[in-house]
């Protein structure tokens, strides 16, 4: 039973690279005109491209012709950089998890690792010497750096090709770096914020700019101008000017700026409709990069490029078909009528397992995927939804051998389709009869489809509902077949409400919860006389505004249902045995009537036909009579406490409500019996993700689905017993590879927040992308084609994203500390220690100063890489050798590395510390300091205490909200602020608080940048829309709008689509509506480096001039 979660937001077998040209010459792959290919670089003599295509390095003749690999591994090798003397070529790689810096011979052979740090390291360039090799990483600031700590912007590092320590050149993002000949200036293009690297036409302050840092001065100057995205500047040939990538034209080409007049750019291509990605230069200024997946180059001096004819035979890195397991993989499933089977889909597929054997039969077969599987009344026939054929359709499977009594071990099965229009169907299921088909058209209009006649009929209007996210909408039938239970949206409100419609259609909903509050998942009991549900009206609700804890309720449909819930323990088991009793005698009457039926002339008998026909009908319970009047006073909270509820069902009896709560770790299985007040924990899960239950017909066991695998537990024991499911497929990447493209495809135009997808033409873009599906065969590659198609549409919350899961990858451990980048000497010197981190233990002797001789007794050399000797030593204790170079004393001290982001959070708080002690600087006490990290309810927390802890004595508070990524906390965030005392309270004259006394009733002031994203874009132009106070900063980028972020079938996939548009108080949309603040204030990279933050400065100063003089 989730709830809504409404974001506004918002990673092989190890192997050394070689050269084999003459064993791939001999391989059977087929040499291909090559498309998709990546990151081209144009060697210095102008004579070689070499470029990433399959995840694999290659080279090609500036002419064209036949490719060769120059790296062939498991991993995925991309980025290539030459050396200045064209000798060799560095890269990156994800051999270990994470990306590293190689570096190899041009020509081919062994590729050297140089980086050892489990960021992702990514080359730019060469040093002018050729000594070393320039890289960004997300490591660590410089200490004097404040700038805010994100891994969103990463910092300048070099290595030499020698190994050893990298060095920080610059604690300011700067991407695509490259140094000029004499290495005194560095040409880089910048980030500034959370937005998709493929994004496209984009105008507002995140857009990329080009810099020039001088290392003389220290000096950054901003070469373009704002509004535009320019990024990846080359050198020319005379130094004096610098070609990069712009979109001035609409599109990025390659344009080209005089260092003299910047503000005088020449454009020098003109490709239209798609980027110019990845540009690079040859010393002679030939120039090199892609278009529409191809390589171009144009030669020095030409008026035009030329394409280059590129053939690669290259053998496919995943195998056509692979045998997948995916028992594990579980993503929902529906337990047979008998309890005995229980049908589940696993990477898109249905299976049925036999409950107690394990015993499986896979049902489906396809590259797409399906959904809402469940079994027909008789057991007999499986009903699911399939993406097949350009739109979702219902399909049903049938047992068609009458001696096959199951489905985990059937042999004649025949799938048809149910419903197959182009319209979206889906989450379909059985009448309690078997006669009829509910689903859902279009996501939300429940229709239901008459198996005889062929005729649907519209049960609830589709405009009683808006899905958010695939699967949020809820029915069910009722027992008799006669109701729907129906979550619906609620008038106004973006909240639902739990209903009851009659199944025959054309009748209003009967509103059953009317609570106000987030009522959902509604689900029949008691043949029918029961509606539960879950609601968050009593349970703890955060500040972000999604409710944290549920109950579940149960609305008594009948009077007598009501009265048998309130009887007494002694009273209910004297009904139990009369009803007992009464079964008893039910039985012996039917058997008394089939003897007399044994006497009567077989010329009397029914038709045998008919009589095996009825012998097949589904018995359904008698119809329920609703007695709906006064329902809010036969409605009861059927849970004790309230919880983080997953899912709940009653017991057939209605005496035990089963559910899966979490109140510790994760998901738990509970039982609770109302009657006796008795609640009792039936089996331990620690359930991270979704979990599910069902309850057998005989109320003895629940099926349940935890952390993606099924298991059968005991209500009673509570013993867990593994449904031991063999799911095993034969995965043929390429064909899912291609229905995933389709379905992101599909998706964003049936979600995307406006019907018209911003005036792009959404079917031409899935023509011009999905050309290159067949030169792909790793995921790095199709996220990354997901993103540059949904690029194209210029909006947030957009585009794919690869997150594979590596146990054997590289995870760098931290000790907490700065090192101190002006030491030369053996070890490490600590430069300063971070608050709360491993070196704060009682009894260290760790400070400012100190030097890390060893870890666990290796001895860390001057200028070596000590990080290798922290690669996966998170949480264990470890042992440092140390030395005080004031005294000569040595001393060893054990300690517990922490993880990377542990330390993340660290720096943060120091970030908002050093933060609020320069606010209360720079004010002289008078203000207080605020940083909210996320729109979410920790954050909320977080500034309440801070705001009304640390600083309620200030007269006014300063609000930072850079790089805030988003969440959902706009309404309490802007109420908080918006405090206006009505009531001062005055015990004998002293005032010791006022009303409101949780809201901020004086004045305040908002800092933003180019970083806020999301919900903290919504927040900003909502304080400035309801004239709360000014803000400070940067242009905010128009970002407002909800994302659904889809995991797909991969679960290492996931792609976005803002689906939900914000319309401000003008009636103008809020996505891509930048927000200008009232003082624009760029912070200078110079300054921010050594400490200054010019837009704190401003808010402070701005914010005292409003406040009366003391």
């Amino acid at each position: 039973m989730p709830s809504k979660n409404r974001s506004r937001l918002g990673l092989a077998a190890l192997a050394a690279a070689s050269l084999l040209p003459l064993c791939l010459a001999s391989a059977p792959a087929r040499a291909e005109n090559a498309l998709w290919l990546r990151s081209p670089a144009i060697s210095p003599d102008g004579k070689t491209v070499a470029f990433s295509y399959r995840g694999d390095l290659w080279t090609v003749p500036i002419a064209g012709g036949t490719a060769t690999p120059i790296t062939v591994a498991a991993a995925y090798d991309t980025a290539p950089v030459w050396s200045p003397d064209g000798k060799q070529i560095a890269f990156a790689s994800d051999r270990y998890g994470n990306f590293d810096v190689f570096v190899m011979p041009a020509g081919g052979g062994e590729a050297r690792r140089l980086t050892f740090h489990s960021s992702d390291d990514l080359p730019t360039s060469f040093t002018p010497d050729g000594k070393a090799v320039l890289f960004s990483s997300a490591r660590l600031d410089a200490a004097k750096n404040v700038q805010f700590p994100t891994p969103a912007q990463p910092e300048l590092y070099q290595v030499a090709l020698t190994g050893g320590m990298p060095v920080q050149v610059l604690s300011t993002p700067a991407l695509y770096a490259a140094w000029d000949r004499a290495g005194e200036r560095l040409a880089y293009s910048d980030v500034k914020g959370y937005e998709m690297e493929w994004r496209k036409h984009d105008n507002s302050s995140f857009a990329r700019d080009v810099w020039v840092y001088e290392k003389k001065s220290g000096k950054h100057t901003r070469l373009t101008g704002f509004g535009v995205d320019d990024r990846q500047p080359v050198w020319s040939p005379d130094q004096k000017s610098l070609y990069y990538l712009s979109e001035k034209s609409g599109s990025f080409n390659v344009w080209k700026l005089d260092l003299a007049e910047p503000g005088k750019p020449v454009q020098i291509t003109t490709h239209k409709t798609h980027p110019v990605r990845f540009l690079s230069a040859s010393s002679a200024g030939d120039l090199c990069y892609t278009w529409d997946g191809e390589i171009w180059v144009r030669p020095a001096g030409a008026n035009e490029s030329r394409k280059l004819s590129v053939t690669a035979a290259a053998d496919r890195r995943d195998l056509a078909v692979a045998p997948v397991d995916v028992a594990s993989d579980v993503s929902e499933f529906e337990l047979s009528p008998n309890g005995k089977e229980v049908a589940f889909v696993a990477r898109g597929e249905v299976f049925v397992a036999s409950v107690e054997h394990g015993t499986t039969r896979r049902i489906t077969d396809t590259p797409g995927q399906e959904r809402s599987v469940s079994f027909s009344p008789d057991g007999k026939s499986l009903l699911y939804a399939g993406e097949r054929d350009g739109s979702w359709n219902v399909y049903r499977t049938d047992r068609i051998d009458p001696e096959e009594s199951a489905f985990y071990n059937a042999t004649a099965l025949k799938e048809s389709a149910v419903v197959a229009t182009p319209a979206e169907e889906f989450q379909p299921s059985f009448s309690p009869d078997g006669k009829e088909v509910a689903f859902l058209e279009e996501r939300t209009t429940l229709k239901v489809l008459n198996l005889a006649t062929g005729k649907s009929r519209v049960v609830l209007p589709g405009d009683m509902n808006y899905s958010y996210a695939d699967g949020d909408q809820w029915y069910q039938w009722s027992p008799d077949g006669k109701s729907f239970a129906v979550q619906f949206l609620s008038p106004t409100r973006w909240s639902s409400e739990v209903g009851i419609v009659d199944a025959a259609g054309g009748k209003p909903v009967f509103n059953v919860s009317r609570s106000g509050y987030e009522d959902e998942s509604p689900k029949w009991a008691r043949k029918g006389e029961v509606l539960i549900w879950a609601t968050d009206r009593y349970g703890t609700r955060q500040h972000a505004g999604n409710p944290r804890e549920q109950d579940v309720f149960a609305a008594f449909l009948t009077k007598k249902a009501w009265d048998r819930f309130r009887l007494d323990e002694a009273a209910y088991a004297q009904l139990v045995e009369k009803e007992k009793e009464a079964d008893k005698k039910k039985e012996k009457d039917k058997d008394k009537a089939k003897d007399a039926d044994k006497g009567k002339d077989k010329a009397k008998d029914k038709d045998k036909g008919k009589e095996a026909e009825k012998k097949d009908e589904v018995k359904l319970p008698e119809p329920v009579a609703f007695e709906l009047d006064a329902l809010e006073d036969r409605t009861a909270r059927l849970s004790l406490h309230s919880a983080s509820l997953a899912d709940a069902a009653l017991t057939p009896d209605g005496e035990t409500l089963v559910y899966l709560a979490r109140f510790e770790k994760g998901y738990d299985l509970w039982k609770y019996v109302p009657r006796k007040k008795e609640v009792k924990l039936v089996a331990k899960l620690d359930a991270d993700r979704g979990a599910s239950l069902r309850i057998d017909p005989e109320g003895k066991k629940a099926i349940v689905l935890a952390d993606e695998k099924l298991s059968s537990i005991d209500l009673e024991s509570g013993k867990a017993t593994p449904v031991k499911a063999s799911a095993k497929i034969e995965l043929k990447a390429a064909e899912e590879r291609a229905y995933l493209f389709e379905h992101a495809w599909r998706q964003t135009q049936k979600k995307f927040y406006v019907e018209n997808l911003h005036g792009v033409d959404w079917p031409a873009m899935k023509a011009a992308y999905a050309r290159f599906l067949p030169h792909l065969d790793n995921n790095r590659d199709f996220a990354e084609l997901i993103s540059e198609m949904q690029g194209e549409l210029n909006a947030s919350h957009t585009g794919g994203r690869y997150r594979p899961t590596r146990p054997d990858g590289d995870a760098t451990a931290s000790l907490g500390f700065f090192p101190d980048p002006a030491y030369a000497g053996e070890g490490v010197k600590v430069l300063e220690v971070l608050e709360k981190g491993p070196l704060t233990k009682a009894g260290t002797k760790v400070v400012a100063g100190v030097v890390i001789t060893s870890i666990d007794g290796a001895t860390i050399a001057a200028g070596a890489n000590w990080y290798p000797m922290l690669n996966r030593k998170a949480g264990q204790p470890l042992r440092l050798g140390l030395l005080d170079p004031k005294d000569g004393k040595k001393w060893e001290e054990t300690v517990k590395p922490i993880a990377p982001g542990e330390q993340q959070g660290l720096l943060y708080d120091r970030w908002v510390k050093s933060r609020r002690a320069e606010v209360e600087r720079l004010s002289g006490g008078r203000l207080g300091y605020a940083h909210i990290r996320g729109m979410n309810d920790g954050a909320y927390r977080e500034i309440f205490e801070e705001i009304f802890g640390r600083a309620v004595d200030k007269d006014a508070i300063v609000l930072d909200t850079r790089f805030n990524g988003g969440g959902n906390l706009v309404e309490p965030l802007t109420i908080f602020l918006t405090g206006q005392v009505y009531y001062r309270a005055v015990p004998r004259g002293r005032q010791v608080g006022v009303e409101p006394g949780n809201r901020w009733t004086k004045p305040s002031i908002v800092v933003m940048n180019e970083g806020n994203y999301s919900d903290a874009h919504c927040f900003p132009t909502a304080y400035k829309a309801l004239g709360i106070g000014e803000t400070v900063g940067m242009q905010v980028p128009g970002t407002c709008t909800s994302v659904w972020w889809e995991r797909l079938q991969d679960k290492t996939l996931t792609f976005g689509i803002p689906e939900v548009g914000y319309l401000d108080p003008k009636g103008d949309l809020t996505e891509n509506k930048h927000l200008n603040p009232d003082y624009e204030v760029d912070n200078d990279p110079a300054l921010e480096s050594t400490g200054r933050d010019q837009q704190l400065e401003k808010a402070v100063e701005v914010l005292l001039k409003k406040l009366p003089a003391k």
